[in-house]
């Protein structure tokens, strides 16, 4: 078996350099994290709540340093929020509604002319 012949040049080698991180860009897996539990409270959707849930830990975990000093509210408090817009949510299937029924207000009676 022949040796192989390394066709590599050692003064060609460039080292390895990370890219400056953009400050620029939006962070939009923040503002959606934020906005999404609102929605949910909004709508009462219980779907929405999950995905505000997913979406906020999401965000939470991922976090940047840049981004934890750039945003006025840390990750937490977003799943927080998150959390508490899913027991809005959930809020009447422990806490029912009262059941008033609709025809129970009767009208004034009438006003007969003297």
């Amino acid at each position: 078996m022949a040796p192989s012949k390394d066709m590599r040049r050692p003064d060609l080698v460039v080292p390895y350099q990370e890219p400056a991180a953009s400050t620029d860009k939006a962070d939009f897996s923040s503002t959606l994290s934020s906005t999404m539990p609102m929605a949910a409270m909004f709508t009462r959707s219980k779907f929405v709540g999950w995905a505000a849930v997913v979406f906020s830990v999401q965000s939470w975990l991922g976090e940047s340093q840049e981004a934890k000093r750039s945003s006025g509210t840390p990750g937490y408090l977003n799943v927080l929020m998150a959390v508490a817009a899913l027991g809005v949510t959930y809020m009447p299937l422990f806490l029912p509604p009262s059941a008033a029924p609709a025809g129970s207000a009767k009208a004034p009676a009438p006003i007969l002319p003297q």
